[in-house]
């Protein structure tokens, strides 16, 4: 019996971080994943993940200078599997606090704003996601509580109906947010999340693979 086939992963490579860790827990969950700015490579993909680390406006003038903001939103219109992570999902939003007047990809109505509290930021812990739609794909097989771990400031501020789960920082912050049965994204770091993260990153693996043996 043949080995089942291995999805191909973008991972959008526009020079920002260290991506490695997205790159290793997708080949863990079972996709050939490819950190990349090859824009062929990204079309052929049956998946995209949009990572992010650091400071929004570095992160959004990075992905336009790369020639790769209008190829992630190609991405996205595709309805391929698409996830952001961190301030990867802050990019989806329309904006950000962080970095007035800087334009995001808005894929979400909203801007990420920065967390309204008296505990220290970065909001930099393991925290437990309150869930609003436990059908979401991603969080498929994740019954009981679910911890992710969070490294952020801001917080994205959009409609109730995209949004998946939250977490508590004193202040309620968007964890997780969904648009269809296709776009994905979380504030917090499942590659950094153990068994939880690997869970969900293995749903999105398997929600790649099943969208690249559809029928077109």
């Amino acid at each position: 019996m043949s080995e089942p086939s291995r999805p191909l992963v973008a991972i959008i490579d526009y020079g920002i971080g260290n991506m490695r860790s997205a790159q290793k827990s997708l080949e863990r969950a079972g996709a050939d994943a490819r950190l990349t700015g090859d824009l062929g490579l990204i079309s052929d993909a049956a998946g995209v993940v949009l990572p992010g680390v650091g400071h929004f406006q570095s992160c959004m003038g990075q992905l336009r200078s790369a020639g790769l903001a209008d190829m992630a939103l190609g991405a996205v219109e595709s309805d391929r599997p698409f996830l952001g992570i961190c301030v990867g999902m802050q990019m989806l939003f329309e904006g950000s606090e962080e970095a007035p007047g800087v334009e995001g990809l808005g894929v979400f109505p909203g801007l990420s704003r920065r967390i309204e509290t008296s505990l220290p930021l970065p909001h930099m812990q393991w925290n437990r996601l309150d869930v609003a739609r436990p059908k979401s794909a991603l969080l498929d097989g994740m019954d009981g509580e679910v911890w992710m771990y969070f490294v952020h400031s801001y917080s994205a501020d959009t409609e109730d109906e995209f949004v998946v789960a939250t977490a508590e920082y004193e202040a309620d912050v968007t964890a997780m947010v969904q648009r269809g049965d296709s776009v994905w994204a979380t504030q917090f770091h499942p590659e950094k999340s153990g068994d939880r993260g690997l869970r969900l990153i293995t749903n999105f693996v398997t929600a790649c693979a099943s969208d690249e043996e559809a029928p077109r």
